[in-house]
């Protein structure tokens, strides 16, 4: 039988700041209630970056915590992706700068901006470097401080965001190219431009040279995410040659614990299988599948062996979904 190669996740680490703020905490800056957020959002807290925490700190941590669970050093790893929207600087690259504060040897790192969808898009992007045998260590890391780009007047908006990292490493393994191969299985990537007015930020280098803030219009954004993901996730499983019923566990994009039911109802996906963490770590953007993967196994539920799907939408519009099974 023909081998093929395949990306495997061999380790899995999250990372979150230490200061917690709680919904009765923003509840003193900005005309909201605890009662208010959970109700619409399902979030009761998140967690935000100290003033001298950029957001490569955050993907260094979470990158040690991979890199041990898979155990390997700094020292093995030649690529680097960070799916990231809130980078350290314009440029260089949040990729090259965790790559000189772990100390990494010269390899290949860049990001992915795709916000909330960066982490599908990188971790896709990753599969064409080691499947390909490009890579034989690669950190894939989703990373943000959203709470950098909010407006604390708006209350619509600041109430959903949180900061936080996750981290993947994969390596690669061979297969015999079917279902029961370790590895990324498939993946669907979309995106629709002409949806940018529904979520964005209102600065830019060369624009206006603001950092600017978050925009939302969030009723349009619900009504997407709704339809369009559930579009992706049923491409990503037909790549992929499963039916969504042979998933272990859902890991979606941590927005909002509505868009998180809507979907999987959508899809037929019992609750039960369901990893959600946006209680807890709000949206935190292209970091909130690996916080919520590396959640389910430290925690047990998710073990080797298990199929993970995991799907995000974020500005642009951009989405996607991808299928591995660990």
């Amino acid at each position: 039988m023909t081998k093929v190669m395949r990306s495997v996740v061999t380790g899995v680490g999250g990372y979150l700041p230490d200061e917690v703020v709680t919904n009765n905490d923003l509840a003193q800056i900005v005309d909201t209630s605890d009662e208010w957020i959970v109700e619409r959002t399902g979030i009761r807290q998140r967690h935000r970056a100290g003033p001298d925490q950029p957001v490569s700190d955050l993907a260094v941590e979470a990158a040690r915590r991979a890199l041990a669970a898979a155990g390997r050093t700094p020292e093995d790893v030649d690529l680097i992706i960070v799916g990231t929207t809130t980078p350290d600087l314009t440029f260089p690259a949040v990729a090259t700068i965790v790559q000189r504060k772990l100390g990494c040897p010269v390899g290949v790192a860049f990001d992915v901006q795709a916000v909330c969808s960066g982490f599908v898009y990188a971790l896709s992007t990753a599969d064409g470097f080691v499947a390909r045998g490009r890579s034989k260590c690669a950190l894939v890391i989703g990373a943000e401080t959203m709470t950098r780009l909010m407006d604390w007047t708006d209350r619509g908006t600041c109430v959903l965001f949180g900061d936080g990292a996750g981290a993947l490493v994969l390596e690669p393994g061979e297969g015999d190219g079917s279902t029961a191969d370790r590895g990324l299985l498939g993946f669907a990537l979309r995106a629709d431009g002409t949806k940018q007015d529904l979520l964005y930020v209102d600065g830019g280098v060369s624009s206006n040279g603001q950092i600017g803030h978050l925009r939302m219009q969030g009723n349009q954004v619900f009504r997407h995410a709704v339809v369009n993901i559930s579009e992706a996730v049923m491409a990503a499983a037909g790549d992929a040659g499963i039916e969504v019923a042979d998933v272990d566990w859902f890991i979606p994009h941590q927005a909002n614990q509505r868009i998180l039911d809507g979907v999987a109802r959508r899809l037929g996906i019992d609750e039960s299988k369901v990893i959600s963490t946006v209680a807890e770590h709000a949206n935190t953007s292209a970091a909130s599948i690996p916080l919520a993967l590396a959640k389910g196994v430290e925690d047990g539920r998710i073990k080797p062996g298990d199929v993970l799907l995991m799907e995000a939408m974020g500005g642009g519009l951009t989405w996607g979904a991808c299928v591995v099974r660990l």
